[in-house]
């Protein structure tokens, strides 16, 4: 297997204008697919299982993929299961839902609720008009609580991959509580059935006021769903046979019908309002037919849709293509659609498209583990934010203080959002354009204005912290480094905060200048270092003696975090 210079790829990729490629050998075409050099082509490898060894390479590359950021404890769990029982452990989702959001925001006198008292959910009450930014707001902070604090399962990741997917934006739908059912939708189906799951977004309340379902009738026939719901959800668009324009009339005359009860938060079918007529779909359908009915039995038309659409081998490939770009690498080549698309859209298919199964595939296959698949891809900003409070264990204030929880999770996701990506927002119904536009993909995530604000928010949380509501957020690096097995040895110490902060390895010349001007200020013997440890763990409550731990590590970390390397997992 082929070895390859990373820093060399990303270069390449940037300054060489790279040709299309023709791929005439299978009938999906991947906009993304580019003439790469022979020197930096993907390998060969497969779906078969993974065979090699099980060290802390595939451990962490396994969790930065499927986790956010990856910490010394979780190295450590890992480590004492084989690879197989690692993946299972992290696809072994809770099916409890977690505590909801809470009204956080009364105690600005500005947002009094009468409905919901401080600190208790609001998800149960009546919508408030007033309220609703609010809340969404409150949701969104505790969205990010839940990537921060999460175990050791891929739920997060799976939900986030959904929520990208079935992309919505809480401005547009504005309830509050619609968006909070929508996402509890995605996060119990995250790991279930993908048919399933189109199905329940098809009249989803959220789904319905943000695609204009509920406004679709049997007199002015509403497009918007019926064609993302072939275009994004289902089929995708990148096909050299294609579904039809009649074909997306015809799925929105299936949908007429559909409207949304605001009193009690559910969805529900007025036959008065949809279309009775038969619906004929193209030969890309193979003709089919969805017959019209009448009465409630109109609402069962949607099932039929479904079943039609997913008798199409295209919809295992297209999800497992999407699946593959957030969970892999961007790049479809031939090799890839050959030996990893095509059989895991098989392996999917023949499941009943259970997303898990096909997930357990992946995630043991020799081609996750290839070591051209680690390191290359660029964080996105929740990986960024949630894995460094993870990878540093950031300390965040007691939960019990909903006021200060709030308002640094808050603070956190609003930071999210200056780096691009505004969880409970994307950008449009696409999703974020750094997970499908080609050619950049993910290198979209990085900017002249994203870049320096990663370096200012990392600096300032090892520097001088974010301290809101009488919380400091803060980064302590003794209390990262105590963790390391042999924290006195500056050698160690550089080796094991690489392992941690950099999913690629970097040269031992460039460990040893790490460790001379951060650890040793510059000088020769590691004693420098090691000496200014035992003295401060012998006097810890010695301010002059922390202090000369404490500040190398700053510098070194502040560092660390600054390099290229770091935006890579």
């Amino acid at each position: 297997m082929a070895q390859i210079n990373r820093k060399q790829f990303f270069q390449n990729l940037a300054s060489e204008a790279l040709t299309e490629k023709e791929l005439p050998v299978y009938p999906y075409k991947d906009p993304s697919n580019t003439e790469v050099p022979n020197s930096l082509r993907k390998t060969s490898t497969g779906i078969s299982p993974y065979q090699g060894a099980w060290t802390e390479t595939e451990i962490k590359h396994l969790c930065r993929r499927t986790l956010f950021g990856v910490s010394k404890a979780d190295i450590d769990f890992f480590k004492t299961k084989t690879m197989a029982q690692a993946v299972d452990a992290i696809l072994n989702i809770s099916t409890t839902d977690p505590a909801p959001p809470v009204n956080h925001y009364s105690a600005n006198a500005s947002f009094p609720d009468a409905d919901v008292p401080f600190g208790d959910t609001w998800v149960n009450a009546n919508e408030n008009p007033l309220l609703s930014a609010a809340r969404r707001n409150s949701f969104k902070a505790w969205w990010m609580g839940l990537m921060i604090n999460q175990d050791r399962t891929i739920k997060e990741k799976m939900t986030l991959f959904w929520h990208n997917h079935f992309a919505t934006e809480s401005t547009v739908i504005q309830l509050a509580r619609f968006t909070y059912d929508h996402h509890k939708m995605l996060r119990q189906n995250c790991l279930g059935n993908f048919k399933t799951l189109t199905r329940l977004v098809a009249t989803d309340c959220a789904m319905l006021v943000y695609l204009n379902g509920e406004k679709n009738t049997k007199t002015a026939p509403d497009e918007n769903f019926g064609r993302e719901l072939q275009e994004l959800f289902t089929i995708g668009k990148d096909l050299a046979n294609h579904y039809t324009e009649d074909d997306v009339r015809a799925a929105a005359k299936v949908m007429t019908g559909w409207r949304n009860n605001r009193v009690g938060y559910t969805s529900y079918f007025d036959s008065t309002k949809h279309d009775t007529n038969n619906k004929q779909f193209s030969s890309f359908y193979n003709n089919a037919v969805i017959t019209g009915k009448t009465g409630s039995g109109g609402a069962t038309e949607v099932d039929d849709l479904m079943t039609m659409i997913f008798n199409h081998d295209e919809v295992a490939k297209y999800i497992c293509r999407k699946i593959y770009r957030f969970f892999v690498y961007y790049i479809i080549d031939e090799s890839v659609e050959t030996n990893v698309i095509a059989p895991l859209a098989t392996v999917f298919r023949n499941s009943g498209y259970n997303i898990k199964t096909m997930m357990d595939t992946l995630l043991k296959s020799e081609h996750f583990y290839d070591v051209l698949n680690m390191g290359c891809v660029i964080k996105p900003p929740t990986d960024h934010l949630a894995g460094i409070a993870r990878t540093f264990n950031l300390q965040l204030p007691d939960p019990s203080n909903v006021t200060q929880t709030y308002t640094h999770l808050s603070y956190i996701q609003q930071l999210a959002l200056a780096f691009g990506q505004d969880i409970g927002d994307a950008p449009n119904v696409a999703g974020w354009p750094a997970y499908w536009q080609s050619p950049q993909f993910y290198e979209l995530w990085i900017n002249s204005d994203s870049l320096p604000k990663r370096n200012q928010v990392c600096d300032g949380l090892i520097y001088v912290g974010f301290n809101r509501q009488g919380f400091k957020l803060i980064l302590d690096p003794i209390a990262f480094v105590s963790k390391f097995s042999t924290p006195e040895d500056p050698s160690a110490l550089i080796n094991q905060a690489v392992s941690l902060l950099y999913a690629i390895e970097i040269s031992t010349n460039s460990k040893t200048q790490l460790k001379t001007a951060f650890l040793l200020s510059g000088q020769a013997s590691d004693h420098y270092w090691t000496d200014a440890w035992n003295a401060y763990i012998q006097a810890p409550t010695d301010s002059a003696k922390k202090q000369a731990v404490y500040s190398r590590l700053q510098g070194l970390f502040k560092y660390m975090m600054g390099l290229a390397e770091f935006q890579l997992i």
